[in-house]
C-alpha cells in the first residue's frame, strides 16, 4: 500500500530539491526515501527507477526554466530579449543546479514525452530572442546554439564556484550578454 500523499509529482519535487543541494552528486532511490521518510523500495510504487526519477527531474527542470525563459522575454526585443533570456538562465542554473543538470543531455523518450515538449519550449523562446536580430533561417539554428552553449558554460562554471578571479563576476556577465549582442547584431547585417 503506497504511503498516504506520496504520489510521483511528491517524489519527483522532493528529488528535485534535493538535487539541487547535492549537485554534482548524482541522486540514489536510497538519499531519496531517507529525505521523504520512507523506504527505498516504497519509492519504486511511485518511479520505476533512478532513470525514471532523473527524466521526471529533467522534465520538471526544462518546463520551469522555460517558463522562467518565456516570462522574462514577453514584450521584448533585440538585445532587451537577450539580457532578459541570459538573465533568466544565469539565475534558474544559479538556484536550481541539479534540476537544470537534469535537463543537459535528457533525450524524449518520443515526441509525446513531455520532456520534448518542454525543451521546445526553451528553444523557442531563444528562437523569440533571436527575431530582433534579422537572422536568416539558415543562421537561426546556428545561433540558438552558440547562445545556449555560451549561456550554458556560464551559469553552470558560476554556480559551481569556477570563477576565482577577483573581477566582478556580474560585470563579465555583462561584458559577454554585450559580446553576443553585437555578434547578433553584425551576423543579421551581413
Amino acid at each position: 500500500m503506497p504511503r498516504a500523499g506520496l504520489v510521483p509529482a511528491t517524489v519527483t519535487e522532493a528529488a528535485a530539491d534535493l538535487a539541487d543541494e547535492i549537485n554534482p552528486t548524482p541522486l540514489s532511490m536510497s538519499v531519496v526515501a531517507a529525505r521523504l521518510g520512507v523506504k527505498a523500495p516504497s519509492l519504486y510504487k511511485h518511479v520505476d527507477s533512478v532513470a525514471d526519477l532523473t527524466h521526471r527531474i529533467a522534465i520538471l527542470g526544462a518546463t520551469e526554466l522555460g517558463d522562467a525563459l518565456r516570462d522574462a522575454v514577453q514584450g521584448l526585443a533585440g538585445s532587451d530579449a537577450l539580457g532578459a533570456a541570459a538573465q533568466a538562465v544565469r539565475a534558474y542554473v544559479k538556484e536550481h543546479p541539479g534540476r537544470y543538470a537534469a535537463t543537459t543531455g535528457a533525450t524524449p523518450s518520443g515526441p509525446d514525452d513531455p520532456l520534448a515538449l518542454a525543451l521546445e519550449r526553451i528553444l523557442n523562446s531563444l528562437g523569440a530572442v533571436l527575431h530582433g536580430y534579422d537572422l536568416g533561417p539558415d543562421q537561426q539554428i546556428h545561433a540558438i546554439r552558440m547562445l545556449r552553449s555560451i549561456l550554458h558554460g556560464f551559469a553552470t562554471l558560476e554556480s559551481s564556484n569556477g570563477f576565482q578571479m577577483s573581477t566582478d563576476v556580474d560585470d563579465s556577465f555583462a561584458w559577454m550578454v554585450a559580446f553576443i549582442d553585437r555578434g547578433l547584431r553584425a551576423a543579421g547585417a551581413s
